[in-house]
């Protein structure tokens, strides 16, 4: 069994990375994504952003395109910095790993695996910046986060210090379907940042009409071009309105779908192992299903608030992670790991 020092690293890396995915909305919805027009320091720093008025001027003198915003800049390197922090954590616990290798139950390619991962997001998160907001490469940076998450959070219960029972009879054949589901709540969290990163989420500003229709007039022809060259600057975005119509539209259906298939997989479970682990999980996904409706109809009827759309984000993050509990919930632990 891993070491209660490995268990309590992974759990604390879990917390981080929800930090950084909801530091990473806040920057996003505060449009300070660039705030820094370089990476990896800010107007040429590695600590702290351009604050007297020497250094300010030097860096509009620098990046002329970029005049400094000092708020901007700060928001956009605190979630940096906590994404280093989490880079650190997470190389650690690849290096315990290698270290602890021949110990019964000690995971090691997960850990290795995060590692690689973190680089990758690095990158991303350089494109992000150096490729002006694009949707696509600031898209897949938010599923990198995501997929960050869900590893880490496995990683850290098949160690199975914080679930130890194993699959009640009749539940193993939920293994499949849950494994969907967390397929569509994966496309869905990718249709958010689509539509996140398009500036598409009041293209509709009423609810559950849009512009007072059911199904809008909406452009899908160029809602969704992955790709459409380098050198255009996509802060604020450059679709036009019917484009992001599409795209909010498209997320209002998806958001459909995932309720349907998370309350049939849940019902399953709780019907078949009501006072099981994987019952009570059931539940909480169905509320967390809830509170996420709530914070996307807020969005809409409330005009984007700052705090319910980085919350939003987080629901979206919980969500994901309650699947992959309940589809850890169905397997049995790996040997080596105490039971």
């Amino acid at each position: 069994m891993t070491s209660r020092r490995f268990f309590r690293l992974s759990l604390s890396a879990v917390g981080l990375t929800l930090i950084v995915i909801l530091l990473g909305a806040w920057v996003r919805l505060e449009d300070a994504g660039l705030g820094c027009p370089d990476w990896p320091g800010c107007y040429g720093m590695l600590l702290g952003v351009p604050q007297t008025e020497e250094a300010i001027q030097a860096a509009n003198e620098a990046y002329p395109e970029r005049p400094v915003h000092v708020g901007k800049a700060w928001k956009e390197m605190i979630h940096r910095y906590a994404a280093g922090i989490l880079g650190l954590i997470v190389f650690a616990l690849a290096v315990m790993a290698v270290r602890r290798r021949h110990e019964p139950g000690q995971p090691v390619k997960l850990p290795l695996l995060l590692g690689v991962l973190i680089i990758a997001q690095s990158v991303l998160g350089m494109w992000t910046v150096t490729w002006l907001l694009k949707p696509m490469v600031v898209t897949l940076h938010l599923l990198g986060g995501m997929t960050t998450l869900a590893l880490l959070w496995w990683l850290t219960l098949r160690q199975g210090r914080l679930f130890r029972s194993q699959p009640t009879a009749g539940l193993e054949m939920l293994r499949p379907w849950s494994l969907v589901v967390l397929a569509l709540v994966v496309v869905q969290i990718a249709l958010g940042g689509w539509v996140s990163t398009n500036y598409a989420a009041l293209a509709c500003t009423d609810f559950p009409r849009c512009a007072g229709q059911w199904i809008p007039d909406a452009n899908y022809g160029d809602a969704f071009v992955l790709w459409r060259g380098l050198g255009v600057d996509y802060e604020f975005g450059i679709l036009d309105h019917p484009a992001r119509v599409a795209i909010h539209f498209v997320h209002r259906i998806g958001a459909v779908v995932v309720a349907v298939a998370v309350i049939a997989l849940a019902v399953a479970a709780w019907r078949r192992a009501a006072g099981s682990i994987a019952g009570r999980i059931a539940v909480a996904m169905v509320a967390l299903l809830a509170v996420q409706w709530a914070l996307g109809i807020a969005n809409v009827l409330m005009s984007l608030p700052l705090s319910i759309a980085v919350a939003h984000n987080g629901g979206a993050a919980l969500l994901l992670l309650s699947v992959i509990t309940l589809y850890h919930s169905l397997r049995p632990l790996p040997q080596g790991v105490a039971r």
